[in-house]
């Protein structure tokens, strides 16, 4: 079998993120997940000991993403500052997974998105690493397509 007709999976660390203010780059993206609830229903006088299950609300997480901080970069912090009592501009933001050239592959849109959690980074006088920054967003309604 020849490695041009061989399907390999996509790498998680190429991929893009719009439709946040100021168009951060972004290190990490997680909590792209839904689950539906289950209701767990029985009949009165059924025979079934165990009851019926059926499939209930849908549940969606927040996501989390994650940057380096840098000098004069305030996006994520006016983004939620910007946030007055039911008074935020909704937006919505798109996660890209993207192939080899730049394409997207497979593509998260989380609707009516907003940030919820700002957290800077932890300071330590004997650590070494990145400034990172994260903020959390929570949203209504997920699409997961492939172009």
């Amino acid at each position: 079998m020849s490695a041009a007709n061989t399907t390999w999976p996509l790498p998680k660390f190429y991929f893009s993120v719009t439709g946040i203010p100021g168009n951060p780059v972004f290190q990490e993206v997680s909590g792209l997940e839904t689950e539906n609830q289950v209701i767990e229903y029985r009949a009165g006088k059924s025979a079934i000991s165990a009851p019926i299950k059926m499939p209930g609300l849908q549940k969606l997480g927040n996501v989390t993403m994650k940057k380096g901080i840098f000098v004069t970069d305030q996006a994520l912090w006016t983004w939620f500052n910007s946030i007055a009592m039911n008074t935020i501009t909704r937006s919505t933001v798109v996660v890209n997974l993207l192939d080899e050239i730049g394409a997207p592959r497979m593509i998260w849109t989380l609707n009516n998105a907003f940030p919820t959690k700002l957290t800077g980074t932890d300071v330590k006088s004997d650590g070494n690493e990145v400034a990172v920054e994260s903020i959390e967003v929570a949203f209504e309604t997920m699409a997961i397509s492939i172009p």
